[in-house]
């Protein structure tokens, strides 16, 4: 088993999607990005895998082949919002199989305004299990059905621990201040817990600062075996450490708790097979991109990873745990609500994040001290990607 190196990352700023360039476009420039970094050629890499979600097939093929025409597999792949998450497992398993040495992943997304909503009416919503719990225990809304899960499912843990009115309006705050050193982030802006609260109310304690927006970007990576990148002089300075994927359980299902429903124990059943397979724990970590989509489920990840035990997440973030001078530093980058949440993109933004910061190339968002950075990446439906790095050398 070949040992995995992250030669080189790159991405665009993300942008709303009445100012985005087309995907294509964008994914071409986060390619030539990500291999400029790692001072490779295109004719170098052996496959690439692209994630995105909205797009007709051989969408990847449409954003590499102006990098070039080398004839090398492209694999389109798509996992909901932890689809670039998807891809780069399937990079690293690709390198580390010995099929190949270096691997270029790829994730762009052209989105809508407006909340998701399924294109395909003509046949079954993979979501129909998932809206059978949701309505049983919450019954009906026009609310978007992201909102609804995500927002039923900070309600669920407010029933069960109880929640402070601003504490959740607190998360939307630091990710403003987290983004504001970000020059690829949408919302720059800082926001008060008075304005967060006094948004438009989308579901449960949800309101619309608390929301992801649509966003438009793409981001890259080149991953490649430890040997290959010392052979040929790449950087080899940032490893994968382990990796793990899960999906749903019963438990999603069953059990009738709707931060079950949102992936809450594919989320922690991720992290512990990371944590066992490295041979570290959540108190190792002093900086993470976690799935942000919702501050609910920023909350939740809280404790999913283990940063937190359950039950005092809100306490963690009453103590400033989750923001720099504090514990673990989640979402430099702004996260998904800040810096915003191309689906396809996504998962290699947080990659590209990390990288920077085991590097210590983040600049103004730079966490002392790093040699350990978490990846949290999840898609409903459902995927939850959990990805360790390491600064090595």
């Amino acid at each position: 088993m070949a040992r995995t190196r992250v030669a080189g990352v790159g991405m665009v700023p993300f942008a709303t999607p009445s100012k985005s360039e087309t995907y294509d476009v964008m994914g071409a420039k986060a390619a030539r990005a990500a291999l400029a970094d790692a001072g490779v050629a295109y004719g170098a890499i052996e496959q690439a895998y692209v994630g995105y979600v909205y797009g007709d097939s051989t969408c990847g093929q449409a954003a590499l082949y102006p990098v070039g025409l080398t004839g090398i597999p492209v694999i389109n792949v798509n996992n909901n919002c932890s689809t670039g998450s998807s891809a780069l497992y399937l990079a690293r398993q690709a390198v580390e199989s010995g099929a190949a040495d270096c691997v270029l992943v790829l994730g762009f997304e052209q989105m809508q305004r407006g909340a998701l909503a399924m294109h395909w009416q003509d046949r079954p919503s993979p979501f129909t299990q998932f809206a059978k719990v949701a309505q049983a225990v919450q019954g009906e809304s026009d609310a978007p059905l992201a909102a609804q899960y995500f927002g039923g499912a900070g309600a669920a843990y407010a029933a069960e621990y109880g929640l402070a009115h601003d504490t959740l309006a607190k998360i939307s705050v630091k990710s403003r201040q987290h983004a504001a050193n970000n020059p690829y982030a949408v919302f720059r802006d800082p926001v008060t817990v008075e304005e967060v609260l006094a948004s438009p109310q989308i579901f449960g304690p949800l309101t619309r600062l608390q929301c992801c927006p649509p966003t438009c970007g793409a981001a890259a990576a080149v991953i490649c075996s430890e040997e290959y990148a010392a052979k040929h002089g790449l950087r080899t300075d940032v490893a994968i450490t382990a990796q793990a994927m899960t999906t749903d359980t019963s438990s999603t299902f069953e059990q009738a708790d709707m931060r079950k429903l949102v992936g809450y124990d594919m989320s922690r059943a991720a992290a512990q097979q990371v944590y066992e397979a490295a041979g570290v724990g959540p108190e190792d970590i002093r900086v993470v991109e976690l799935h942000d989509c919702f501050t609910t489920n920023e909350l939740l990840s809280y404790e999913a990873l283990g940063l937190t035990p359950e039950g005092t997440a809100e306490k963690f973030i009453a103590d400033g745990d989750n923001t720099y001078g504090g514990r673990v530093v989640t979402n430099p980058s702004g996260g998904l609500l800040s810096k915003g949440h191309p689906l396809g993109a996504t998962g290699l933004a947080q990659c590209a994040e990390l990288v920077w910061q085991l590097r210590g190339q983040a600049e103004a968002r730079q966490v002392e001290g790093v040699n350990l950075a978490l990846q949290h990446n999840i898609g409903l439906g459902g995927a939850a990607v959990v990805t360790l790095y390491e600064k090595v050398g």
